[in-house]
């Protein structure tokens, strides 16, 4: 088996997210692997069907998570070494966006948090579950404590 030479860490900016950084950090520090960074910012469409489909100030809403998101992205980056030109920024579906950043870039590991869901979370999936199943690399699933 050969070392990873690229892993992408999938921040969501939770409590949690520290942990599931940190052990990013460790990993690319084990197989001396580049390090990359994804956050995805969902899209917010504000809709009301008398306006029609979208209300403008939404384009204002979407901008401005966006900046913030780029900023706390920035930070985290500072904090685990990560250059700009590995830090990643969308804005969509979580698990589609991470799984092709990974593609895009040639990411052999994807690590991501998951809390334990039951019932109907269960049922609907999460972002960890939905990159488990469509990555074409390996994902290690940090589990996360209080979820």
């Amino acid at each position: 088996m050969n070392n990873y030479q690229h892993i992408l860490l999938a921040a969501d900016f939770s409590e949690h997210g520290e942990t599931v950084a940190q052990k990013a950090h460790y990993l690319a520090t084990k197989y001396n692997a580049k390090l990359s960074v994804i956050h995805i910012v969902d899209y917010l469409p504000i809709t009301d069907a008398a306006y029609g489909p979208v209300i403008p100030f939404d384009l204002d809403l979407n901008e401005e998570l966006m900046n913030t998101a780029k900023k706390r992205l920035a930070d985290m980056a500072k904090k685990l070494s990560i250059p700009a030109d590995r830090q990643f920024l969308e804005m969509g579906s979580t698990a589609i966006e991470i799984v092709e950043t990974a593609e895009e870039q040639h990411a052999d590991l994807i690590v991501v948090g998951s809390h334990g869901r039951h019932g109907l979370a269960l049922l609907l999936g999460s972002t960890a579950n939905g990159v488990l199943h469509h990555a074409k690399c390996d994902v290690l699933a940090v589990r996360l404590q209080g979820g």
